[in-house]
């Protein structure tokens, strides 16, 4: 078992890139169904306002820190994430690259129609070996019990795939798996990874190599995006409140 850490009422793992793949490689082997959720201080923040979602976030069998706001809150409250940040997108994508060549089967779902079969179509040119079970887009009614949802599980369940990538944004993604995953025993593996097929289908491009190295990822998006202010706000706000977090639970 990995050593959790506790920013603000979610428990984060304290592994690497490579052992979190690791891990799910070989609970994979021992069919052990296993939710990897990646929030970055945006969700905890989320969770903070929204005490429900505690408990979706904290159901993940892996949980690991995709934002340098997480791994700064860790610093203030004296739990450093000595392994640093693990991106969900390069969970991602070092996964497709372990699942290469075996015999696993990959199901993507998200995003606008036809970006998970692009997305697919992309990382099958850059790992041959993958095997995709199956796509689809992350429109369709969500509601546990809609018409569309239970369409939606058929075919997961009818494609055979033992991992499953949900790209609907946070914290629609976690909430799907959370109330959904009884009902796609095949699935072992399923990992709730944001945007990152629109990165793997080339739509969107990360955030260049200096913005990553100092902690700007965010702050390139919103340069890309100035719409994102309203979510950003969120960042300072979590910032802040964390070492007012400290200051409390120091007496």
């Amino acid at each position: 078992m990995s050593e959790k850490i506790n920013i603000r009422g979610v428990m984060f793992d304290s592994i690497s890139l490579d052992e979190t793949v690791d891990i799910l490689m070989n609970n994979l082997k021992t069919g052990v169904q296993t939710a990897v959720y990646t929030p970055n201080s945006e969700i905890v923040q989320q969770c903070i306002e929204n005490n429900d979602l505690y408990k979706v976030i904290n159901s993940a069998e892996i949980v690991v820190p995709d934002g340098i706001g997480v791994i700064k809150a860790g610093k203030i409250l004296g739990t450093p994430f000595e392994k640093g940040k693990v991106a969900g997108i390069e969970v991602g994508e070092k996964l497709i690259e372990s699942l290469s060549h075996t015999e696993h089967t990959v199901y993507l779902l998200g995003g606008k129609p036809g970006v998970a079969e692009t997305a697919g179509e992309k990382l099958s040119e850059k790992y041959s070996g993958i095997k995709f079970a199956g796509f689809g887009d992350g429109y369709f009614d969500k509601s546990p019990d809609s018409e569309e949802n239970l369409a939606v599980l058929n075919k997961i369940n009818e494609s055979g795939a033992e991992v499953l990538y949900v790209c609907f944004g946070a914290p629609a993604q976690e909430k799907w798996i959370y109330e959904n995953r009884s009902r796609i025993p095949k699935v072992k593996l399923m990992l709730g990874l944001g945007g990152s097929l629109d990165g793997y289908a080339g739509i969107a491009k990360r955030a260049p190599k200096f913005f990553i190295k100092f902690g700007l990822e965010w702050f390139y998006r919103l340069l890309k995006e100035p719409k994102r202010i309203g979510r950003m706000m969120k960042l300072p706000k979590f910032y802040f409140g964390t070492w007012l977090y400290k200051l409390k639970n120091k007496k």
